[in-house]
């Protein structure tokens, strides 16, 4: 979230983005993995790794649009903020209900809102780049 009000509100600095994007992408690793393995199943773990990759893939969607128009797409409907929420969610609706299928609806949400983040992203893109003159 810091990282994303310094770039919209033009207060970033020269190595801000290089410092808020690697750690970013550690965190989806190391909470979206553990996330899908905490499901106790084959399938529990894919949906896990896929929500990693998942993550890098809609940020480097934003960060290539970004090198090309000078503008970062922050929009969801799986952005990095709701991906948390959504883990968040799912390990409090788990920890208060004992209902272990949340963590695996949750993580299945997860990835299907990072695909349609992803196409939504690359629509965006696709859009500004027809529009911007050669």
């Amino acid at each position: 979230m810091d990282g994303m009000l310094a770039v919209e509100g033009g207060l970033k600095s020269a190595t801000g983005e290089l410092f808020n994007e690697i750690p970013d992408r550690i965190a989806d690793a190391l909470i979206l993995v553990p996330f899908g393995y905490a499901i106790g199943t084959p399938w529990g773990i894919a949906l896990g790794w896929a929500a990693a990759a998942g993550a890098v893939m809609t940020a480097y969607i934003r960060a290539l649009g970004a090198s090309l128009t000078g503008k970062h797409d922050f929009c969801g409907p799986m952005a990095k903020p709701h991906r948390m929420a959504a883990v968040t969610l799912g390990c409090l609706g788990m920890a208060v209900t004992g209902w272990m299928p949340l963590i695996t609806w949750a993580i299945a949400i997860i990835n299907a809102g990072i695909v349609i983040t992803a196409w939504r992203r690359v629509t965006h893109l696709a859009k500004v780049l027809h529009q911007t003159p050669s």
